[in-house]
């Protein structure tokens, strides 16, 4: 065998992070148009632990032309016209209270740019993709908690979701993320 200079070094896998419960500090919040209402869209990054900045160091490690910001969540603002309401109430409740607990003296008052810079936590569940072809899994922000229910580990992982037609399997991280239109939020 011909020697060729490579470096001893593990790949890993994909680049995603660990389905988990995280504290997030928030980067960006804006407020995007849909077809079936507004919906805020949350920039964050990992704040604490092990995968502190990861969203960071993705997006700076990305050479690709079209890199995008990997770390947003969006949640549904309640709308009456929309056949979801009561469940977008409950969501965008629950994220309210999140926000409101996870960062004292801070109250919700309908301006989202006042987001930035707060504290909030976030579970992640695997999610599964398919492409020309492929598939395979990422991790994907599923829902939100308070900072101190992810401390003290007061969250359960959520369910892989398959893609439609598919059985359950258990999910391996591997490669390609969700494409999100999010530039760098800051």
């Amino acid at each position: 065998m011909k020697k060729v200079n490579v470096e001893a070094k593990k790949m890993s896998e994909g680049g995603q992070i660990p389905v988990d419960g995280y504290v997030v500090s928030i980067l960006s919040a804006k407020v995007e148009e849909t077809d079936y209402g507004e919906r805020l869209a949350i920039g964050f990054d990992i704040a604490e632990g092990e995968y502190k900045d990861f969203y960071k160091q993705k997006f700076e490690s990305d050479t690709s032309e079209n890199k995008k910001w990997k770390g947003v969540i969006r949640i549904n603002v309640p709308d009456e016209k929309n056949q979801y309401y009561d469940t977008q109430k409950k969501v965008f409740g629950n994220f309210l209270a999140c926000i409101e607990e996870s960062n004292e003296g801070y109250h919700w008052d309908w301006d989202e740019k006042k987001l930035k810079g707060k504290s909030l936590g976030i579970v992640f569940r695997n999610k599964e993709w398919e492409k020309d072809g492929s598939s395979g899994w990422y991790s994907e922000p599923y829902n939100v908690k308070s900072v101190q229910d992810i401390r003290d580990g007061k969250f359960r992982i959520p369910k892989d979701k398959p893609l439609a037609n598919k059985q359950e399997t258990a999910a391996p991280v591997v490669a390609q993320p969700e494409e999100i239109d999010e530039d760098y939020p800051f």
